[in-house]
């Protein structure tokens, strides 16, 4: 949005200080409005310089008694004031003439700013600072602190939204019922409240996201993302889409062939798709399942439905480990049906992927596994009436929707293997109908996880070599391929130097992201057959590979892994009837932050429990990404207030209901021009 046109809409912004603004997403005086203070300070009081403490924040007046240009150890201004009770040292590090200037010996000062201990007494370092010409009275309110960006100043912000406040519209968009049932304070007084504080609420109780002003905000904040993701849900279901009711020849086929029976889980998930592809609206579901779940086999049951109703499937994976393990599955249990399964990754071969490319669109093959190059442009499907997305969150919201659009209103399915917890799913994903695989399928052992100091390494190599004597298989992950100096961490290829050295009598591979992909290929392919008995890997193999024979997982440098890759990896053993370990090594000292995801995932191994704590450590933004998810990220609500997300919810469907004309006035307070971040 140019500049002029934005201080149009925001009166009393220069074009430079729009620019600043629109950096900010502040594009409306109500934008200003819901700009809300990071902090506040209290300006209300002056203390006295006897009684500061050194570590706290304080206004004080004094007078100046000397001031002037230091060169050591480099060019500073130091200024040193007093009032009746006591001096204190101000110290500038960057300052300009003006500064100087001002700060003559009798000025008197209104001085506010951290106090801290120095060689010289207590001093402030960059004070913020006011000359007084006589007796100004103080503030009677606290000074509240907004979220900027260079160039933008406090004060500019606080005249803006002060004139925001008294013009823009701050009429109520909740209804009188709803607000009294809910015990809510109405808009415009928490808006009011929260940028000029009334008397008797002091920094600590503003500072509680309990208190009443701040819970009416979030509650909107919660009630906007609630009432946008409905009606895109809505508007989904008032689209048409093929109806996939099949006959059961193919899935009641490979449901006789396979090895196993579904567990009770996977026969409700597959009930519940099974439901939904049989609509004449499009399926938009997330089948969510902990790792080892069995969500493969759905997705092969729901594939085989697109088939069976004279309709193509495709099912895209993130990398080509994974997305070729899918392919290899697939293709053992539905090759004796008599069904192909296609393979189109961006490193094939040029003739072999136009090959490929000339089936999927002559409709001679319906399945078809492969990665992004699924939606390169020239990828054209004859009738594409099923989109399965495996990793959802590993790619960006345009690339999930890119596959979809191969077909006209193709159903939807998304698998994720990272669990997300009640709140998010409730928040986040309220526009999607959610599906649980809750129960692993009988046979998996239970993983033992270790913590170990890397210090004891060479007792872990020994572990290694007795495993491996004994027939079984390890993976040995490690985070980085080449040395970095700034992380100093132990590299794939020096570690499968170092293996090799130690373990001579083993056969060792190494597999990681810069191999080619038919070396990498032929490394898995001589894992998968026991041909190799130790893989030194990155995190590559954390999702899609299937060796029930590998019982041992170590993890190099698990301090700098996150909590969902922990767990991923964890799960790549437990696979068979031997009795399977993860060992976490660790190198010292360790953040407070490493120390609790290493408690965590060392404490448990429900995938849910999990990622619920790992949301509580990152917060929604960076749990879900952010910026792979489209989504526009809550800044106010804390979905740990599981109370509040439930009513937000709640009030959402009242609203559709009841009250249609207060949910649009809701939105467009809320979301108006950000509609293209929403889910679509």
């Amino acid at each position: 949005m140019p500049s002029s046109r934005l201080a149009e809409k925001i009166p009393g912004a220069t074009p430079l200080v729009a620019d600043k603004l629109e950096a900010l997403g502040l594009h409306r005086q109500v934008d200003l409005v819901l700009h809300l203070p990071l902090r506040f300070e209290d300006e209300t009081r002056v203390t006295p310089i006897a009684a500061a403490v050194p570590g706290e924040t304080a206004q004080f007046e004094a007078m100046v008694v000397s001031s002037e240009i230091g060169y050591r150890p480099r060019r500073q201004l130091v200024c040193r004031v007093a009032d009746d009770s006591g001096t204190l040292v101000l110290r500038f590090l960057n300052f300009y003439p003006s500064q100087q200037k001002a700060l003559q010996p009798g000025a008197k000062l209104r001085i506010f700013g951290e106090v801290r201990g120095g060689f010289w007494g207590s001093e402030i370092i960059h004070p913020r600072l006011r000359v007084l010409h006589g007796d100004e009275p103080l503030p009677t309110a606290l000074t509240p602190v907004y979220p900027t960006t260079a160039g933008l100043t406090q004060a500019t912000l606080r005249r803006l939204i002060a004139r925001a406040l008294a013009e823009a519209d701050l009429s109520e968009t909740l209804p009188d019922a709803l607000l009294a049932r809910l015990s809510l304070p109405g808009f415009a007084a928490s808006v009011r409240a929260l940028h000029a504080p009334p008397a008797g609420l002091d920094a600590a109780a503003l500072a509680n996201w309990q208190q009443p002003f701040w819970r009416r905000i979030a509650f909107d904040e919660l009630l906007a993302q609630q009432l946008s993701l409905r009606q895109a849900y809505a508007a989904r279901r008032a689209r048409g889409a093929p109806v996939l009711a099949g006959d059961g020849r193919w899935t009641d086929a490979l449901l006789a062939r396979l090895p196993f029976r579904l567990t009770a889980a996977q026969q409700r998930v597959w009930r519940e798709i099974e439901r939904d592809l049989a609509q004449p609206h499009p399926m938009q579901r997330l089948l969510q399942g902990d790792v080892g779940s069995g969500k493969t086999v759905i997705a092969a049951l729901a594939g085989l439905r697109a088939v069976e109703s004279g309709y193509q499937a495709a099912l895209m994976a993130p990398t080509e480990i994974l997305a070729e393990q899918h392919w290899r599955k697939l293709s053992d249990w539905l090759a004796p049906l008599g069904i192909e399964v296609a393979w189109l990754s961006g490193s094939q071969k040029k003739k072999d992927k136009q090959a490929i490319i000339a089936k999927v669109s002559a409709f001679e093959t319906a399945l078809v596994v492969g990665t992004h190059a699924l939606i390169e442009e020239g990828v054209e499907f004859a009738r594409l009436g099923l989109a399965i997305v495996d990793e959802q969150h590993r790619f960006g919201v345009r690339q999930r929707l890119a596959l979809q659009q191969k077909g006209v209103e193709a159903h939807q399915l998304a698998m994720s293997a990272t669990p997300i917890p009640r709140t998010l799913a409730m928040s986040y994903y309220a526009d999607l109908d959610v599906s649980v695989i809750d129960e692993l399928p009988p046979g998996r052992t239970p993983v033992l996880t270790k913590l170990v100091s890397a210090a004891r390494r060479h007792e872990i190599i020994e572990r290694v070599r007795a495993l491996c004597r004994a027939g079984r298989q390890v993976y040995w992950v490690c985070p980085l391929i080449e040395e970095s100096e700034a992380l100093q961490l132990q590299t794939a290829q020096e570690t499968f130097a170092h293996l090799s050295s130690e373990l001579p009598e083993l056969s060792i591979g190494l597999v990681h992201g810069r191999l080619k992909p038919d070396e990498k290929a032929a490394v898995m392919e001589g894992f998968v057959r026991n041909e190799i008995q130790l893989l030194v890997a990155t995190t590559v193999i954390e999702v899609g590979v299937d060796v029930p024979n590998a019982s041992l997982m170590v993890i190099e440098h698990a301090e700098r892994f996150g909590l969902a890759q922990l767990h991923q990896l964890r799960g790549r053993v437990g696979r068979g009837a031997a009795e399977s370990a993860c060992i976490l090594l660790f190198e010292q000292p360790l953040s407070e932050t490493a120390r609790q995801r290493l408690k965590i995932i060392y404490e448990n191994h429900d995938g849910f429990e999990i990622a619920r704590q790992d949301l509580h450590l990152r917060g929604p933004g960076e749990f879900i990404g952010a910026r792979q998810s489209g989504l526009p990220l809550l800044r106010f609500a804390d979905l740990e207030d599981t109370a509040l997300v439930e009513a937000a919810r709640t009030a959402a469907e009242e609203l559709l209901a009841h009250w249609p004309t207060h949910a649009e006035r809701h939105l467009a307070r809320w979301l108006a021009g950000r509609a293209e971040l929403l889910k679509a």
